[in-house]
């Protein structure tokens, strides 16, 4: 029997079995019946927008005066139909450019040093402003203060309450250290971006396979996980029955759907046992303090990353998620970004033209994990759409020029076209002294937070409609 008249499955369905339990992708036998020829259009009406936020440390080169004369950032032409330079950060992401707002010009001024003690603290405090918009209380204590929940979660407490989990965050780098950073700040303050309220820190995960058995169950104790892991058994194993008595309800369309969901499910998880096996065989790691799951380049684990985000909203486990993909200060050196300078050395390049272009190298480098991230998104089908169209996507950095610990004119980048709030291919250029609170603001309207009037030190609403085609000012 076919799911054609009068019956339906739930649009959150689960399949389980021996401590599995794997969500489901949207199928069109999720759709009630009559409501099927226009491919569930009007039921996917009703879906929350998926949210992803991610940070980026340290600012762009183009955000220092030589690299901005460059075009490195802010594009020549302002308005539409914007071009990337060769040596833009986001050239790889030019097949998406349909899909990118790039905003030029705004400030993040609250992580800027308000008193004499806090001058020099810019690398421990940045990351607690990006999604707040606020200034953090310099403390090593307990009395944690950043001024405001951050934007991801304001929007989890009111649309992602009824997901299995209100909100995932994930971060590339070692970030569980506790106490006090430098300083006098507290290491909470530059380990997330994302806060439940303005004293409470939300965890980040850097394991992979943390994130899959968040995702899937895959065993109902650490002892089952540890066994079933020992036993190289996929978590596809256990639902094996349930799979097949559901394949024989199911159109073949949706049976096409299924298979390559579970076929991405089982890919994922063998690429994690593969990375776990290779970092527990006693060869010497490139990262020797990161747990088994984790790889030790960043672009494999970027993408293992993104590949986990991309399941989760498929199934609608969550539809908030924050992404730290660096940590300030960090001394990380990238190989295959043709640099051998660490991260944070780089960012304070002096001013000079050869070591800014140096320090592009490595921004371009960690960019173009994001053109991996938007192919998945755009190819992950949602009824008659797909996760791009749907989703808005927040990539930006509080810092702007590293080498001076600079919060003005930082970069921001918003992609997907967010359930058509916004339009893409254009680059907006804000008037001098515009905070990004106040693009962040227009955004949280547009995710449905219309009775807010501020947020963090914004001192209004940032237009991000499409304005006519104009010549930039350098």
């Amino acid at each position: 029997m076919h799911f054609i008249t009068g019956k339906h499955i739930e649009r959150r369905t689960f399949l389980r079995g021996m401590g599995a339990s794997v969500a489901l992708p949207f199928l069109d036998a999720m759709v009630p019946a009559g409501r099927l020829a226009n491919s569930g259009r009007a039921f996917l009406a009703a879906d929350k927008m998926p949210l992803i936020c991610i940070e980026e440390v340290h600012g762009l080169a183009g955000n220092n005066d030589w690299g901005a004369t460059q075009l490195l950032y802010a594009p020549a032409t302002v308005g539409r139909d914007f071009e990337l330079i060769a040596d833009h950060p986001a050239k790889s992401l030019e097949p998406w450019q349909d899909y990118l707002t790039l905003i030029s010009n705004t400030d993040v001024r609250m992580a800027e040093p308000l008193s004499a003690p806090e001058v020099g603290g810019d690398h421990f405090r940045s990351s607690a402003v990006f999604l707040t918009q606020s200034h953090p209380k310099q403390t090593q204590g307990s009395d944690l203060w950043v001024g405001t929940p951050s934007l991801d979660q304001i929007y989890a407490k009111r649309f992602g309450q009824d997901t299995p989990l209100p909100s995932m965050q994930f971060c590339i780098e070692n970030l569980d250290q506790s106490g006090g950073c430098t300083y006098n700040y507290s290491c909470a303050y530059t380990d997330t971006i994302s806060w439940s309220s303005p004293s409470e820190p939300m965890p980040m995960i850097r394991d992979p396979r943390v994130a899959f058995d968040m995702l899937f169950g895959a065993g109902a104790s650490p002892e089952e996980r540890a066994e079933r892991r020992a036993d190289r058994a996929s978590i596809l194993d256990w639902i094996a029955d349930e799979v097949a008595a559901l394949r024989r309800d199911l159109g073949s369309v949706d049976r096409q759907r299924m298979d390559q969901y579970l076929d991405n499910v089982r890919e994922i998880e063998r690429r994690i046992e593969m990375v776990e096996i290779r970092n527990s065989s006693g060869d010497e790691r490139a990262l020797p303090e990161a747990p088994a799951g984790v790889p030790d380049t960043f672009k494999e684990h970027m993408e293992m990353m993104f590949d986990l985000q991309v399941l989760a909203l498929e199934t609608e486990m969550t539809r908030v998620m924050s992404f730290k993909i660096g940590r300030d200060a960090q001394n990380r050196v990238f190989p295959d970004s043709d640099s051998a300078r660490p991260f944070h050395p780089a960012s304070h390049h002096g001013g000079r033209e050869e070591a800014i272009l140096e320090f592009n190298k490595i921004n371009q480098y960690r960019m173009a994990t994001l053109a991996y991230f938007l192919e998945k998104m755009q190819n992950s089908v949602v009824g008659d759409s797909n996760l791009l169209e749907k989703s808005m996507i927040i990539w930006g950095s509080p810092m702007a020029d590293a080498n001076i610990h600079n919060h003005r004119r930082c970069p921001l980048i918003l992609m997907g076209h967010a359930n058509g709030e916004l339009a893409g291919n254009v680059h907006l250029q804000a008037a001098d002294d515009t905070p990004m609170a106040n693009v962040m603001l227009t955004l949280l309207h547009m995710l449905g937070h219309d009775e807010m009037e501020s947020f963090g030190d914004s001192d209004g609403v940032f237009s991000l409609a499409t304005p006519p085609v104009s010549a930039t000012s350098f």
